[in-house]
Order: C-alpha cells, then sequence, then structure tokens
C-alpha cells in the first residue's frame, strides 16, 4: 500500500515547472565598397535645410554618390547582437517565452540605417534606448487548444511566432536581412508587438492566422492634432484608427523534407510593412505611405542525405499599396519581389555548410501618382541581389562564417538625381566575418 501510494504521487506531480535559458551572441565585423558614377540629388529634407542656409546632403547636390556613400558608410566596423531566451513551461505542452535582447547597430552600415539601407543584417539589433541596452523583445504564451490547435497570445510577439511552418529551408546562418522573409518581405514582415494568433495542424497541412498592432500599448485611439495636422504618430491600441495592424493568413503543406505555402497579409500604413533593409527606397517611401495587401508563394525541398546536391528555396512577393495619405503624390502602388536560395550540408567538411542566394529586394513595379502630368507607366526600380557565405562548425557551440555580397542598384529608381534617369550607375560590395556563439 505504501509503495502504491508513493507512485500515485510521483504519477501526479510527474512534470514540474521548468525554465531554460538559450542564449545567442554575435560578433560581426566586416566593411562595404561602393562603385559607380552617379550622382546625388536632393531630397525633401535637404532642400528644407538648404532653404534655410543649412548644409544639405554630405558632398552637396551633384557630388558622385560613391564617393559620399564611402565617407559615410565606408568604414571597417565591429558590432554585436546578444539574445537569452528564458523558456518556461507549466506543462510540458505549453511555452511561455521572455527574450532579453540587446546590441549596437544603430550607427552601423549593416544595421539598415546607412547609406545603402539594404546592407542590414538579419541579426542587426538596437534598443530604441541606445546602443548596449537591455530590453525585452519577446514576452508571450503558446498552448495547445484540443486536437491540432494551438494558440499564441502576448505582449511582444512576433509574426512568425504564431506560424505553423516558416516557409523556407535558407538560411542555417543569415547574413543579408532581406534574404530571410521567404522571398516576400511584404508578407512575411516579421511584425513585433502586442498581438495573438491560432494555427490548426493535421499531419502535414497547417492553417495559421494572427493578429498584431505594432503601437498595441498605446491606450490613445485617435489621430492627435499638432503642427503637421492630424497624425498617428502618438497613437495606437487593438483593432482602433490608428491601430498598425498586421494581419496574415498562411496555408502550408510541409512533409518532411519538402513544403510549399501560401500567405496574405494584410498591413496598415501605422505598422510599417517594409524598411530600408528589405526593400529600395521607393518601396519602402510607397509601403509607409498607404494600407498594404501583400501575397507570398513560397516552396522548399532538402535532399534526405547531405551531398553534392543543395536544398533548395525559392519565393515571390507581390504588393499592392492603396489609400496613401500624401495627396499631392501618390495614389496607388505595385511592389515585387523574389529569391532563390541554395545550401549545402556538409560542405567540404562535416558539420560545414555552404549558401548563396540571388535575388531581387522589394522593388516598385507600378505606380499611379497625383498631379502628375504625361506621366509614364515604367518605372525602373529594379535591382539584384546575391550573397555567397561559408559556415565554419569550430565546435558544438562556436561557428565562423566568412560572407561576401553584391548590390547591383540598391536605390533603384533614385539612384540618378531624378526618378527613372538612367544616366548613371551605382552598386555595393561588402565582406564581413561573423562569429556566432551559442550557449
Amino acid at each position: 500500500d505504501g509503495l502504491e501510494a508513493r507512485v500515485g504521487e510521483l504519477e501526479a506531480t510527474q512534470f514540474s515547472t521548468t525554465t531554460k535559458l538559450k542564449g545567442q551572441a554575435t560578433f560581426v565585423i566586416g566593411a562595404n565598397s561602393f562603385g559607380g558614377n552617379a550622382k546625388q540629388g536632393r531630397d525633401y529634407f535637404q532642400v528644407q535645410q538648404e532653404s534655410n542656409g543649412q548644409f544639405g546632403a554630405v558632398g552637396g547636390f551633384g557630388a558622385r554618390r560613391s564617393s559620399v556613400a564611402s565617407e559615410l558608410s565606408g568604414a571597417t566596423s565591429f558590432n554585436y547582437d546578444l539574445q537569452l531566451s528564458f523558456d518556461t513551461s507549466f506543462t510540458g505542452k505549453d511555452l511561455f517565452r521572455t527574450m532579453l535582447r540587446a546590441g549596437n547597430f544603430a550607427e552601423s552600415a549593416f544595421g539598415g540605417d546607412g547609406y545603402v539601407g539594404l546592407d542590414a543584417l538579419e541579426i542587426s539589433f538596437e534598443e530604441p534606448s541606445g546602443a548596449d541596452s537591455l530590453g525585452v523583445n519577446r514576452i508571450f504564451y503558446q498552448f495547445p487548444i484540443g486536437a491540432g490547435f494551438t494558440a499564441t497570445v502576448g505582449g511582444v510577439v512576433r509574426q512568425d511566432d504564431m506560424l505553423a511552418v516558416w516557409p523556407s529551408a535558407y538560411p542555417s546562418d543569415t547574413i543579408l536581412d532581406l534574404f530571410s522573409y521567404a522571398g516576400a518581405p511584404a508578407t512575411y514582415n516579421t511584425a513585433l508587438g502586442a498581438g495573438a494568433g491560432l494555427w490548426w495542424e493535421s499531419n502535414d497541412f497547417s492553417i495559421s492566422a494572427n493578429y498584431i498592432s505594432p503601437n498595441g500599448s498605446n491606450s490613445s485611439p485617435s489621430a492627435i492634432e499638432n503642427e503637421f495636422g492630424a497624425n498617428c504618430f502618438e497613437s495606437g491600441g487593438i483593432a482602433t484608427d490608428c491601430a498598425g495592424s498586421n494581419g496574415t493568413v498562411q496555408i502550408a503543406f510541409a512533409p518532411e523534407n519538402w513544403g510549399i505555402a501560401a500567405a496574405y497579409n494584410y498591413t496598415s500604413k501605422n505598422a510599417g510593412a517594409l524598411y530600408n533593409g528589405n526593400a529600395t527606397p521607393l518601396a519602402d517611401q510607397f509601403s509607409n505611405n498607404g494600407n498594404n495587401s501583400s501575397f507570398g508563394l513560397s516552396a522548399w525541398w532538402s535532399p534526405e542525405e547531405a551531398g553534392w546536391f543543395p536544398s533548395i528555396s525559392v519565393g515571390w512577393g507581390y504588393n499592392s499599396i492603396t489609400n496613401g495619405d500624401d495627396t499631392y503624390f501618390l495614389r496607388s502602388a505595385t511592389t515585387q519581389s523574389w529569391y532563390l536560395g541554395f545550401q549545402w550540408a556538409n560542405a567540404f567538411l562535416k558539420g560545414n555548410t555552404l549558401g548563396m542566394a540571388v535575388g531581387q529586394p522589394t522593388f516598385v513595379t507600378d505606380m499611379s501618382l497625383r498631379n502628375v502630368v504625361n506621366q509614364s507607366d515604367f518605372i525602373a526600380d529594379g535591382n539584384y541581389a546575391w550573397e555567397w557565405w561559408y559556415q565554419f562548425q569550430v565546435s558544438d557551440n562556436i561557428s565562423l562564417t566568412p560572407a561576401i555580397y553584391y548590390l547591383s542598384r540598391p536605390l533603384g529608381a533614385l539612384t540618378n538625381m531624378k526618378i527613372n534617369a538612367s544616366n548613371g550607375t551605382f552598386n555595393n560590395f561588402g565582406g564581413l566575418l561573423k562569429t556566432t556563439f551559442r550557449f
């Protein structure tokens, strides 16, 4: 009887609340070089500076872009990113995740705010409070509901945390951020904020749906009047007029070593579907000026055994932008993107990985402008990006990844002093060494 009582007690408490710490620290040292003979013009803010007697763009109006880019973003820099994840389970089937993160990429060319935004790396991060500041980057709870359903809710949760399937096998070691969105940055925009989601899985089939509001912690629901008129800069909420609404629905079929997925996303102009790191400057400006309806289609395949044949990932994205706020400029626009990624496991040495990707960052393919006479439907915003990398697995916890990349026309239609002008070129070549510590 005593033995049975002890066994019963043991069975009743066979799972105890457990928290595990997972850490990743990444060092990046690298630099960029620039070429081409295109000359820079003046944007709206530079014109305002000059009208006030201030100096405009570095190098001035008509300066060669490659020289200005080298002056602003040409130095070798050393940056870091630190991620600490605390994963807690209360039942053995649920997950409560808290992630703390810090970095110092804001003033680096690799941070997305340099002369060329497409130089941004996937691991580039810095808290809004500044370099070396540690902040809460995720806090959410994920739990099963009945058979096949999983729910997620959190004050700071990311879009991909609430997808049953991430639609890509590339890359295992990320380099350029633009290649980390399964070919459709406007659809898989990895929005971060307050939100909730639900997915259902049956065998290899899944359906996911989620909603995020990046400014969901703000209790002011409506536009606020200031010297610039009514705006939502200091407002937010959940499903309000000023909420940065971001809703995604994905359908995927993913057996063991291949899969295909289709997704639709709606992002309001208050949320920001794109940014400088995954789109041309014109595509970024348009997407943040209107509401975005985007569609992504992705597929991937991996060989069952490592060999000379790589895994293959492909993706395409289409985005329609409407209801622009700027009544003097944008009426509507269309952007597209695509990529093709290859990855060789156990390349040259067991445990090492070789990767390569090519594609076009999000670019404008069509636009309709207000108050423009003799507007052409053609917009020359296209550009190409390549990256090559090799991951040396030094140990189970440390890897070294040298990488190079090339951007053929990172400023797109704004390469020259006028939109669609074709009297100059501008390109970007970069190289880096990334060291990753996992613990």
